[in-house]
């Protein structure tokens, strides 16, 4: 919880002595506003927080930051200017309160910022890498929850609004936060890092994706190591050993390293592996000669890294052999990839949250783990840049070795496709397509199975999810 005055201490660096009007939270989003929350008015090209201030005062909202003027009918407190705030008037009570400020968003990382700082019992673990931030922040968050009071990154909030927002909903009663940090350009995760001050930092690995953006994988490692950089000298830097531009980073941070991984060279590294498709994934995980058996509900080998990073993460915070096993054992989130029937009673697997190489070649792990013909329908996997050939070709070579049927929807994934025959995979049994349309057209006539596997996967902006519509059994 946080005060008027406290709001209007972050912001502008001076006490005031305005009734202290309470807040439980902050939101973006006027449709999630409720009593007690302040509105940040976000401006956008598309959706503008302005237009939306009255409506978050309907639903309970008991003050908004501004920068621009809005139609509202509010009380209001100009801090632009640092001088006289209080000779502004008394406020009533009786009406919202509009803060006005230069920038909304800037305003709103200076409130998380000073609220993080009254935490001072509240320990950070920030979360970056290419893929696997999600899964590894409710893994944590499991294990974490069963030793101590836990807040975390609700579902994929990890920029410069959505970080801000998660802390603010921080109290004196919560022990350990755990927040992804997402990388878009650089000095991003850094500026987190500053509002987060986090003492415990993961890093699962450096990808392709955003290469559009970053232009290359030594720009997106650097990125990344921001968080390490960032830790204390008596924090702990949870490396991923395996990763070649990941590694290196233990020469960056003052903290302590502990790097996890499946190589044995790791300090924390797992081995016996044994995967069994729906049923999980049984594995030893061993650290300093002592031995951790794990089954994971979690499916997948790709799982194994994900419980190596929860499980780093609870020595760190000093958990039990036994509380870390539970966690890892008794986690139901399966994430994103989400497992239904087909309208033949197959298996489906719903992975069309996102995609990259990285996680494409998990994914195809997972559908070789499963019985019955193995049909992989993969879409476009964007914003690899420089990469976006390699990147699909290394996909396309992957699916040879794992399908017995490869459907790739979207202009790019001719290289996909091409690589998968070059490969050695039959010619007939890879289907190109432009459209998610024709792909859904396809599958349905093409005479599907009753014990079909089929694995449909690609970026956002493909929208799989349609293929998955037509084809998913209806309740």
């Amino acid at each position: 919880m946080f005060t008027l005055n406290e709001i209007i201490q972050a912001i502008t660096g001076k006490e005031t002595h305005f009734p202290d009007l309470l807040f439980t939270e902050a939101v973006v989003d006027s449709r999630q506003a409720v009593p007690g929350t302040l509105f940040i008015a976000a401006p956008g090209e598309r959706t503008d927080g302005h237009k939306f201030v009255s409506s978050a005062f309907a639903a309970g909202a008991r003050a908004a930051l501004i920068q621009e003027d809005v139609d509202s009918d509010y009380e209001s407190i100009d801090l632009r200017s640092c001088d006289n705030i209080d000779s502004q008037g008394l406020l009533t009570g009786e009406k919202p309160v509009c803060l006005r400020v230069n920038n909304t968003i800037a305003a709103l990382q200076k409130i998380a910022a000073y609220h993080r700082t009254r935490l001072t019992n509240m320990r950070v673990t920030g979360i970056t890498g290419t893929v696997g931030k999600t899964s590894t922040k409710e893994l944590i968050y499991d294990v974490l929850s069963v030793h101590y009071r836990t807040l975390k990154t609700l579902g994929n909030m990890n920029n410069e609004i959505g970080l801000p927002l998660t802390m603010l909903r921080a109290g004196k009663e919560t022990e350990l936060a755990i927040l992804e940090m997402g990388f878009y350009v650089p000095g991003e995760i850094d500026q987190l890092c500053q509002i987060a001050l986090p003492e415990t930092g993961v890093v699962t690995n450096v990808g392709m994706v955003h290469a559009s953006r970053a232009g290359s994988m030594e720009v997106i490692a650097e990125g990344k190591s921001e968080l390490v950089r960032a830790l204390p000298a008596d924090g702990t830097a949870i490396l991923n050993y395996d990763d070649p531009y990941v590694r290196p980073m233990a020469d960056l941070t003052k903290a302590r390293v502990l790097y996890y991984g499946l190589d044995p060279a790791a300090e924390l590294h797992a081995c016996n592996i044994n995967s069994r498709g729906l049923d999980g994934v049984y594995f030893d995980i061993v650290y300093r000669g002592e031995t951790y058996p794990i089954h994971s509900p979690l499916i997948g080998r790709h799982s194994v890294m994900t419980a190596l990073r929860a499980a780093a993460v609870g020595l760190v915070y000093g958990l039990s052999r036994d509380e870390i096993i539970y966690g890892l054992e008794n986690s139901r989130n399966q994430l994103r990839m989400r497992l239904t029937r087909t309208f033949l009673d197959g298996i489906l697997i719903d992975d069309t949250y996102n995609a990259s190489p990285e996680s494409t070649t998990a994914a195809l792990d997972l559908l070789s783990e499963i019985p019955g013909r193995k049909i992989a329908v993969l879409g476009e996997m964007r914003e690899l840049g420089q990469y976006e050939q390699k990147g699909h070709e290394m996909v396309g070579k992957k699916a040879a070795a794992v399908c017995d049927v490869l459907v790739a929807v979207g202009p790019v994934t001719k290289y996909m496709a091409d690589a998968a025959i070059a490969d050695g995979m039959n010619s007939d049994h890879v289907q190109w397509f432009a459209t998610t349309d024709e792909a859904s057209d396809y599958l349905i006539n093409c005479g599907l199975k009753k014990d079909d596997a089929i694995l449909i996967k690609g970026s956002r902006g493909m929208v799989m999810e349609t293929i998955v519509g037509k084809l998913e059994k209806k309740a």
